[in-house]
C-alpha cells in the first residue's frame, strides 16, 4: 500500500499546476476579457448618438475619474508625478489620443463598427514605417513583405474592389470614404502615441492612460457647451459606460493581463478586440462583411501577426 502511494505521488506533483502556469492562464483570460470589452465600444458610441468630440470628452472625463478611483484604491499616486520631458511626452500623447478617438468615433457611423475597427488596427504598419524612416530602426525583408501584405488586406477590407464601398457610400449620408480616411488618420495618430511612449519608458502604462484622459478632459471641456449636452438619460448611460467600462475597467484589466504574459502571447490576444467588434456589429446591427472583406481581414491579421512576433520587431508592439 505504502509502496503504491509513493509511486503515485510524483505523478500527482507533476500534474499539479505551477504558479507560473496559473499566472499565465489568468493573464490570458484577463486579456481576452479586455479585448471583448473593447470590442463593444462601437455599440456605446452609436447608441449615445453624440457629436464625436462630445463623446470623446465624456470618455476622457469619466475615464479619468474611474482611473483616479483605482489609483487611490491601490496607492499608485506616485506614478502620476511626471517631470521634465516625461510630462511633455504624456501631454503630447494625450493630444494624439484625443484626435485618434475623435476620428475613430466619427468614422463608425460613416462606415460600420467592423470596418472602422479593422482599419484602425493597421496602426502597427505605420509604427514600422515611421520607425524605419525617422528612428532608423532595422526592418527585415520579411517585415517589409508583411507590411505590403497588410496594406493589400486593408484595401480588400475597405470594400473598394467588390462594390461594397460603393453600396455603402450610396446608403451613407455621412460619406463612407470619408469614414475610411478618418480611420486611417486615427491609426496614424495612435502610431504617433506608440512611438512617443517608447521614448519615455519610465512612464507606466497606467500613468500614461490617466494623463491622456486628463489632457482630453481639459482640452475638450468646451465641447458639450458648444456642441450640446446629451438630451436623453439613456445617452448619459452609454457615455458613462465608455468612460468607466471601456477606459477605466478595460485599461486596468488589460494592464493586469499584459503583466502576466510574454510579448508573443499578448500579440495573439490583441486580435480579440477587432474579432469581437466584427461579431458584435453582426449580432447587434445585422451588418456583415463581404467574402472579399473577410479575406482582407484574414490577410491583415496574418501580416500583423508576422510583424508582431517576438524577435521580428519589438518596435511594432502597441503602446
Amino acid at each position: 500500500m505504502n509502496h503504491k502511494a509513493s509511486i503515485a505521488a510524483p505523478s500527482t506533483v507533476a500534474n499539479a499546476p505551477t504558479p507560473g502556469n496559473a499566472r499565465e492562464r489568468d493573464g490570458q483570460w484577463l486579456l481576452i476579457a479586455g479585448g471583448v470589452l473593447l470590442g463593444t465600444i462601437g455599440v456605446f458610441v452609436e447608441e449615445a448618438g453624440q457629436h464625436p468630440l462630445v463623446t470623446v470628452w465624456f470618455r476622457c472625463a469619466f475615464g479619468a475619474l474611474a482611473l483616479l478611483a483605482w489609483c487611490l484604491a491601490t496607492g499608485r499616486g506616485r506614478e502620476l508625478l511626471l517631470n521634465g520631458r516625461a510630462r511633455w511626452v504624456a501631454c503630447a500623447t494625450g493630444v494624439l489620443m484625443v484626435l485618434n478617438w475623435a476620428l475613430f468615433f466619427a468614422a463608425i457611423p460613416r462606415t460600420s463598427i467592423a470596418v472602422a475597427t479593422v482599419i484602425f488596427h493597421i496602426q502597427p504598419i505605420w509604427v514600422i514605417v515611421f520607425g524605419a524612416l525617422f528612428l532608423r530602426e532595422a526592418v527585415s525583408p520579411m517585415q517589409w513583405l508583411a507590411t505590403l501584405a497588410a496594406l493589400g488586406g486593408l484595401v480588400l477590407t475597405t470594400g473598394l474592389l467588390d462594390g461594397t464601398a460603393a453600396a455603402a457610400a450610396a446608403s451613407s449620408s455621412g460619406g463612407y470614404m470619408a469614414g475610411v480616411l478618418m480611420c486611417l488618420g486615427g491609426s496614424l495618430c495612435y502610431a504617433g502615441v506608440t512611438l512617443l511612449a517608447n521614448t519615455q519608458k519610465t512612464i507606466s502604462p497606467f500613468a500614461m492612460a490617466l494623463w491622456q484622459c486628463l489632457v482630453g478632459a481639459v482640452a475638450l471641456a468646451w465641447a458639450p457647451f458648444v456642441l450640446g449636452w446629451p438630451q436623453q438619460g439613456a445617452a448619459w448611460g452609454w457615455l458613462l459606460g465608455l468612460g468607466v467600462l471601456h477606459t477605466g475597467l478595460a485599461y486596468v484589466v488589460l494592464f493586469a493581463g499584459m503583466a502576466r504574459l510574454v510579448l508573443g502571447r499578448i500579440a495573439v490576444l490583441q486580435f480579440v478586440y477587432p474579432l469581437t467588434a466584427v461579431l458584435v456589429d453582426w449580432a447587434v446591427y445585422g451588418r456583415t462583411l463581404s467574402p472579399v472583406q473577410l479575406a482582407g481581414v484574414g490577410l491583415m491579421a496574418a501580416a500583423l501577426w508576422t510583424i508582431r512576433r517576438p524577435g521580428r520587431a519589438a518596435v511594432a508592439q502597441s503602446g
